[in-house]
């Protein structure tokens, strides 16, 4: 009887816990399910895309009528700019988890489909003489892996030195500074303001909101934004950029930066 007992207390245990974990696991990444599913579902997401891409035919048609000496260059973000994870981070609101788990994974598969409208405007560009750089945030490792799905998707990449990973630190400026070196930036792509310049590296929210209204001729005109609801700069700026805080601490930054009335 004793035996017995003691068992159903072991089992009673595990359920309990395999409970908590599985409420756990509820929780955290809650806020990305409406997130995700406006990239992956809403026809408006889609059409904000072919907007922008749209619009920058139409600045970089008109950027060209200029003579310049230097040979002209587009500056393209990857993720969520060229290629679609949103299955990534479907998995981390799915799963409970969050990057970096799994992000290798999915990139290795070399799977993520082109956003819409990127694949006719980058080739387009291409054709007519354009160097098309891509500077990412994606580590060394993944460069393969990177290469495979660009042109898996039919997008023009001519040799390793159009794609510009990650090294030693986050800021693209240095990298956008050595294509300066031999060309002139036309346009620059992205779905973080960062990706445009090094003004909004590590900046609060204060910050960013001055510095992009000191910036407003230049959004859709050189740097052409995108819509990213899941993940970025803006989701570091509500935790002070300190992503170390707990799924708690977040949480509560999230409702406590909500404005309601």
């Amino acid at each position: 009887m004793k035996k017995f007992a003691f068992l159903f207390i072991i089992f009673s245990f595990a359920l309990f816990h395999t409970a908590c974990n599985n409420d756990h696991q509820g929780k955290v990444n809650k806020h990305l399910f409406m997130a995700v599913l406006y990239q992956q579902r809403a026809a408006e997401c889609k059409a904000l895309y072919l907007q922008a891409y749209n619009l920058a035919g139409m600045m970089l048609e008109k950027e060209m009528t200029d003579t310049i000496p230097q040979k002209r260059a587009l500056v393209f973000d990857i993720d969520e700019t060229v290629l679609d994870n949103s299955p990534f981070e479907a998995k981390c609101a799915l799963e409970g988890i969050g990057y970096p788990d799994k992000w290798n994974d999915w990139c290795n598969l070399a799977k993520a489909k082109a956003v819409p409208g990127a694949v006719d405007f980058i080739n387009d560009a291409y054709k007519k003489g354009v160097a098309i750089f891509y500077i990412s945030n994606r580590k060394e490792e993944l460069r393969e892996a990177t290469k495979k799905n660009l042109l898996a998707e039919g997008l023009p990449l001519p040799d390793d030195s159009f794609l510009l990973m990650k090294k030693d630190e986050s800021s693209k400026e240095s990298r956008r500074q050595q294509v300066l070196k031999d060309y002139h930036i036309s346009l620059l792509f992205g779905d973080n303001l960062a990706d445009f310049t090094d003004v909004f590296d590590n900046k609060n929210m204060a910050e960013r909101d001055v510095l992009t209204d000191s910036l407003k001729k230049e959004f859709g005109t050189r740097f052409i934004v995108f819509p990213n609801a899941m993940y970025g700069d803006w989701e570091g700026a509500l935790y002070n950029n300190n992503y170390k805080l707990s799924e708690k601490e977040k949480n509560d930054l999230r409702k406590s930066n909500m404005i309601s009335f």
